[in-house]
């Protein structure tokens, strides 16, 4: 019985993934706060949501495959990576549409939120982009 390692393109997906979950509670948009009162919003609004549980389940996905007796686990491929990091990214950029839509994307200080979890979407485009660059192991 022979172990995966980690490898380099998971090692990326997880800190990505790690860090799309952290940067869900945190703002992602603020406005007001001088004469109005200040409203915000956060990663589970809107589309938001769907990056947090394509992030969860890209860190199941990683995980699958060192709870298993065999050390395997038929949904830990590449394939699986790129169509949740697909929909983790297609979802990013449909929230930011939405925000930016509504003049309440802002920088780095007013929605930490959303600046953090843009990281994650990107370490885990980089990732899946690793995955799918490895070649397969021989036998």
């Amino acid at each position: 019985m022979t172990r995966r390692t980690l490898g380099r393109g998971r090692l990326l997906i997880a800190l990505g993934a790690v860090a799309a979950v952290v940067g869900a509670l945190p703002a992602w948009w603020t406005v007001g706060g001088m004469v109005l009162p200040q409203l915000s919003g956060n990663g589970f609004e809107g589309s938001g949501i769907i990056v947090f549980v394509a992030a969860l389940a890209m860190l199941a996905l990683i995980v699958l495959p060192f709870a298993t007796r065999e050390g395997e686990s038929r949904l830990d491929r590449p394939l699986s990576y790129a169509v949740l990091g697909g929909v983790a990214i297609g979802a990013f950029l449909l929230s930011v549409l939405e925000i930016y839509g509504q003049n309440k994307l802002g920088l780095p200080d007013r929605a930490p939120g959303l600046w953090l979890t843009g990281g994650g979407v990107a370490l885990i485009a980089w990732g899946v982009a690793e995955l799918l660059a490895d070649r397969p192991a021989e036998d």
